[in-house]
């Protein structure tokens, strides 16, 4: 059998040792052969390009490999489209899955599933943090046309894979091109390590959720001492929920370099957590998909109460202003396009591999362009929600602290007239105490000069703008803050740890697809045994987080989350698309999802696929790199001495831990390069049991057009193969 492979990317893709198969199941690691589509199809694998043409039957291959070969090479050009459409028939490559592969039960689990994984915790308060602390609006713009310009063309690109190719980010990428199949095993790791403290918020989240059913709530006061009626000392130093954050919750030591045993009640938190996930991930995406009605659903819905409910607040509007109030200066600079981009990144969840494992339990026919559009959109929107609630309440608390600030400075004043340091005649009236935001800054107003330079020595500067910068961040304690301020707030206590726990729980089963689904395609044994599987990497992650829930576990999750994730992701994602737009081809990898698929695509994604994004993500690498090489690391840390939050430098040794953890992790990169490297050119034979292919390269001087002959015999042994 011959075959003619693209000599336009044998650059590339070197002649390989192939495998031809007559067994579903069968897919050779070393050989790099892609499933055929029933049992009469013949795959045949000699250059990247045909791995995904591979799939069709041997005749319909070899009649329809010209036509895909002769694309217009115009980058723009629509008529692809319809010639792709005219000639090829659609169903040639909506081929079956292999029978033992499960589906969703329906498009709205599939959908919630990828809305579930993208939508986390960080998008509803990492998200309001930069957008208030990056210029406001300015940080919007940037954000939105990011979004669409760079996230949704490589989420349909992740998407488009696994649906295309029916397996998990190992596999894809390894079909994709051999050169870069350490890039799935990059992403199983990032997802392992994840996965490990992720589950730890979730499990802080569950912490809380339980502590809410009290009245009044346990942070809202600060304790009193043993066998005393007075209150802790340390805790009175600083603010209940500080304390009750760092002290009950945390047990924090006041450096890293303090160790300890896991805290108990954190660890059965987190027991909790992976026994809810465990139960949800038993049966696949059966299990999986009517989970997530819940915890998927229920989050909007509570999103959206609490948006109206925070638009009612005093002082919402002016957090609505703060908002809006975009900072030209912004848009030019590198820093917050550096945090735009990873803010995308690392809240859409491009890199984990997620994306391509849920996507391979759908339908080849499924419109994932509509699809990576609409995950999307819906995280702009939770990400918008929870922006609009966040300022609407930093308006409120902000419009409370000046009130209180008002009122003090009127009884200040009032004092100095009883001491006679000031005269009568500047008393503030009595319906300030009552109206405080109103009438103190008329008051003030219509005081004459010669009185406003004898007060102001002795008044505090109460400035509404320097208040709202003590609005909530990105931490527990800004939460628990934010409780504070409504009206019954144990019932709002229990609705907002819910949300939260929500929010962590369909992005951890989004994590955890990362991480079944490519075991379960490179071990084909273990598809029988997805109850077992489940429950060791379960029981494997659960020990895994227990290192985060010592007394200085948050410092660990601090230094994971602030400085690993970035740089491996981009790489990842970086690889991913030049793999698919200049080594596979984004001309030919649209020419395939035009046929798979049925319709025609925008070429416009052609464009964003090979110049615009590649640019950007090197740009954000390369950005982020120097900024980790030349910035002290720092993390929050809590001070026992003098009660109070205090920045402290990360040691040496974290540093080298750090980096330890950034190389093993992308490690497999070019490791597996050297591997294929070596199999490319020291070859070595291969049996089956039923079929063996010899693979045949041509004379050195034809080495750019090279036309691989395969022999195949059947049921033969061979003892060595030149």
């Amino acid at each position: 059998v011959r075959t003619e492979p693209d000599a336009g990317l044998d650059l590339m893709n070197p002649p390989w040792i192939t495998t031809v198969s007559e067994n579903m199941e069968a897919q050779d690691e070393k050989s790099q052969t892609s499933r055929p589509s029933d049992s009469k199809s013949l795959t045949i694998t000699s250059s990247t390009p045909q791995l995904l043409k591979s799939e069709l039957p041997t005749e319909e291959l070899m009649g329809k490999g010209q036509k895909l070969d002769s694309l217009s090479p115009d980058i723009w050009s629509d008529e692809d489209n319809d010639e792709i459409l005219e000639t090829t028939d659609s169903d040639g490559l909506k081929d079956k899955a292999p029978p033992d592969r499960p589906y969703w039960a329906n498009k709205i689990e599939y959908l919630l599933a990828q809305v579930g994984f993208s939508v986390g915790l960080s998008t509803i308060w990492r998200f309001p943090y930069l957008c208030f602390h990056n210029g406001g609006g300015s940080f919007l713009i940037i954000y939105i046309l990011m979004l669409f310009l760079i996230g949704v063309p490589l989420l349909f690109l992740e998407m488009a894979a696994g649906q295309r190719m029916r397996q998990g980010s190992i596999g894809v990428w390894k079909v994709i091109s051999p050169w870069i199949g350490g890039v799935g095993y990059t992403s199983f790791m990032v997802c392992c390590i994840v996965g490990l403290y992720y589950s730890v918020l979730m499990a802080w989240s569950l912490f809380y959720l339980v502590q809410s059913f009290q009245s009044p709530l346990p942070w809202s006061v600060c304790p009193l001492l043993r066998n005393s009626s007075t209150y802790d000392p340390e805790c009175v130093r600083t603010t209940s929920t500080t304390y009750f954050w760092y002290r009950n919750v945390l047990k924090a030591t006041d450096k890293i370099e303090m160790g300890g045993l896991p805290v108990k009640h954190l660890s059965v938190s987190v027991f909790v957590t992976w026994l809810i996930i465990c139960i949800s991930m038993i049966r696949g995406p059966k299990s999986s998909g009517k989970m997530l009605y819940v915890s998927v659903i229920l989050p909007y819905f509570i999103l959206f109460c609490l948006l109206i409910r925070s638009l009612t607040l005093e002082g919402a509007k002016f957090g609505f202003d703060s908002l809006l109030a975009a900072q030209v200066r912004s848009l030019y600079s590198v820093e917050v396009w550096r945090r735009t981009g990873n803010q995308i990144f690392l809240s859409m969840g491009h890199g984990f591999g997620s994306f391509i494992a849920i996507s391979s339990y759908i339908p080849r026919s499924n419109n994932c362009v509509m699809d990576a559009f609409a995950v999307a959109l819906l995280n702009l929107v939770a990400s918008l929600t929870a922006m609009v609630f966040v300022f609407a309440t930093m308006g409120h608390l902000a419009t409370k602290n000046n009130n209180k600030c008002y009122v003090k400075n009127a009884k200040t004043v009032m004092n100095l007239i009883v001491t006679g340091v000031l005269p009568p005649e500047v008393q503030p009236p009595d319906s300030l105490y009552y109206e405080p935001s109103s009438i103190y800054p008329k008051w003030f107003k219509d005081l004459p000069e010669q009185m406003k330079s004898m007060i102001l020595p002795h008044l505090s500067n109460c400035n509404l703008s320097e208040q709202l910068k003590e609005g909530p961040g990105v931490a527990f304690v800004a939460i628990t803050d934010t409780i504070s301020v409504f009206s019954g707030s144990t019932l709002w206590a229990i609705v907002i740890f819910v949300l939260l726990a929500n929010l962590g729980l369909s992005t951890m089963i989004g994590i955890m697809q990362g991480i079944i689904t490519p075991l379960q395609d490179t071990f084909a044994s273990l598809r029988k045994q997805t109850k077992l599987l489940t429950v060791a990497i379960c029981v494997l992650m659960f020990l895994g987080s227990l290192i985060f829930v010592r007394p200085s576990g948050s410092y660990y999750v601090n230094l994971l989350d602030d400085y690993w994730a970035s740089l491996p992701l981009l790489l990842i994602v970086i690889l991913e698309n030049v793999a698919m737009a200049w080594i596979y081809g984004a001309r030919r990898f649209l020419a395939d999802l035009i046929i798979m698929l049925g319709r025609p695509i925008s070429p416009i994604f052609r464009w964003l696929w090979c110049f615009l994004s590649p640019f950007v993500l090197l740009v954000l690498f390369v950005n982020t790199l120097i900024h980790l090489c030349l910035k002290n690391i720092t993390y929050l840390a809590w001070d026992s001495s003098i009660s109070n939050e205090v920045i402290r430098t990360y040691p040496s040794w974290a540093k080298v831990l750090l980096i330890i953890s950034i190389v093993i992790t992308i490690l497999p990169i070019p490791a597996y390069f050297l591997y294929t490297l070596i199999d490319v050119a020291f070859p070595v034979s291969v049996i089956h049991s039923k079929v063996t292919v010899i693979f045949k390269p041509e004379a050195k001087g034809n080495s750019l057009k090279p036309h691989p002959r395969l022999q195949v015999m059947q049921s033969q042994k061979v003892d060595e193969m030149g």
